[in-house]
């Protein structure tokens, strides 16, 4: 599972160069090749040694025009608009000793948001970068981490082999260490019908709790390391991760003593009669340099800025509960419910600090279609009353900022229809949003935003 986070305001790539459509194309049908090869080579019944996947994902999206009473510098704008964005990313591993595993993630991506993703907290499309605008296709070493298992019983089961795992018998009862540049997302919150967007809901604030500030750079990776416990039937763990130099930044803070976070979470796997689920507990606590919304107002009262008002040791902190419950074998329920605190800046994913959502998930061996799926997602998200006050008196966030207020919780609806293209390796998803207040404001909106989706994965 990849949870991405992006938008990086602070520096808008120009480049053009011709025909960037066909070498769009060109990469994308190497990609498919090459993945075809390895998917061919790969023995997912045995221990692996090595391990090699692929995903590559296409998203184009269109969004008509919409009423608005008036529009900021960051708002979503209210003229009619298409984009597109595009990432590939390998998935290599190698095992290390007997339990030990090193994993490699070279990623290249391309494209933008819907107004450069300002204007909406719950934002459009999860696979854009936090960058203004991608207009040649960029390289990053998405994930370099190492993981070792430590066995705390003989007693074994299979665990096939997927991204970023390798195939092999793993004890029932386990310790994992895991250290590196992750995405934070990739270990918690982890709920089975709402946490890709790749393959399942793509708006931001439903693919995790969206209160949560979780530590990463501006593409959504930070420097981690990660401890877990794993029986059957309960999953602890915690992480320790850098933060950026500043709010939405590229660079890290190294000095981890001035500017960190911290995630816990505790996970119960249950039985309700033949229904099975989960229940997932989290909380964090992050220091950095970041600006004080109260401060602000008092230093300017009209137009307050909070960077002006940045100080090292300045913390968020917060919750996170999330469920999913089974409730036959073609039907999945889920919801999320989440809190921070909310008196500094949004450091590093969303202007987020109240949120709950709910959904279901469809399986299509009910209509004889085993690998297509159906998702119906609602999402409202709400602010800290002194976050609201900053942003009606005309402040602004990296990523909200209309100007004014006329406050009320922003409200998103989703539906999906993912068809099974290629043998459960290709699908297409058509997705529908129905947006009511965005960025929390009622002077604007409604709006209608389509989005088509093509996922390959190997």
């Amino acid at each position: 599972m990849i949870l991405k986070k992006r938008i990086y305001k602070k520096k808008t790539l120009k480049k053009n160069f011709k025909g960037k459509n066909e070498k769009l194309f060109i990469v994308f049908l190497f990609f498919c090749y090459s993945s075809k090869i390895i998917s061919q080579t790969t023995d997912s019944s045995k221990t692996e040694n090595f391990s090699l996947h692929f995903q590559s994902t296409l998203i184009a999206q269109y969004k008509p025009s919409f009423n608005a009473a008036y529009s900021g510098d960051q708002s979503l704008q209210p003229e009619s608009e298409t984009q597109r964005s595009f990432t590939s990313t390998l998935f290599a591993g190698m095992r290390v000793g007997k339990n030990g595993g090193l994993f490699i993630n070279p990623e290249i991506a391309y494209g933008a948001a819907l107004s450069k993703a300002y204007g909406v907290a719950a934002s459009s499309n999860g696979e854009t970068y936090r960058v203004d605008s991608v207009e040649h296709l960029t390289f990053t070493w998405a994930r370099v981490f190492y993981s070792h298992v430590f066995p705390l019983t003989d007693e074994t089961n299979y665990q096939s082999g997927d991204l970023n795992i390798l195939g092999k018998n793993m004890p029932t009862k386990y310790f994992k260490a895991t250290v590196g540049k992750i995405s934070l997302a990739d270990f918690f919150d982890i709920n089975p019908y709402s946490h890709d967007p790749r393959s399942q809901f793509i708006s931001w604030g439903l693919m995790g709790n969206g209160a949560w500030d979780y530590p990463a750079d501006v593409k959504g990776y930070t420097p981690s390391i990660v401890l877990e416990y794993f029986t059957p039937n309960w999953e602890f763990r915690e992480a320790v991760s850098l933060e950026p130099l500043q709010a939405n930044g590229a660079e890290m803070n190294w000095n981890a003593l001035q500017a960190h976070g911290q995630t816990f979470e505790i996970t119960h796997h249950f039985n309700l009669g033949k229904k099975s689920g989960s229940l997932r507990l989290l909380g964090f606590y992050n220091t950095a340099n970041m600006g004080s919304y109260a401060e602000a107002l008092v230093q300017k009262p009209i137009n307050p800025d909070v960077i002006a008002t940045r100080q090292d040791g300045r913390t968020k902190y917060g919750l996170g509960i999330s469920t999913d419950l089974k409730l036959n074998d073609w039907v999945g329920a889920w919801t999320r419910l989440s809190w921070s605190d909310g008196n500094n800046e949004t450091w590093a994913f969303t202007e987020i600090d109240r949120s709950i959502s709910g959904g279901l998930n469809f399986d299509g061996k009910k209509w004889h279609r085993n690998n297509d799926n159906i998702g119906f997602a609602i999402v409202a998200s709400g602010l800290s009353d002194v976050h609201r006050r900053y942003l009606a008196a005309g402040g602004k966030g990296f990523e909200l900022g209309d100007g004014q207020l006329n406050y009320g919780l922003e409200n998103l609806t989703e539906i999906y229809y993912m068809l099974d293209v290629w043998n459960n390796k290709l699908k297409l998803t058509g997705v529908y949003q129905f947006l009511n207040n965005p960025g929390y404001n009622q002077s604007r909106g409604p709006v209608s935003i389509f989005s088509l989706r093509l996922h390959l994965g190997l």
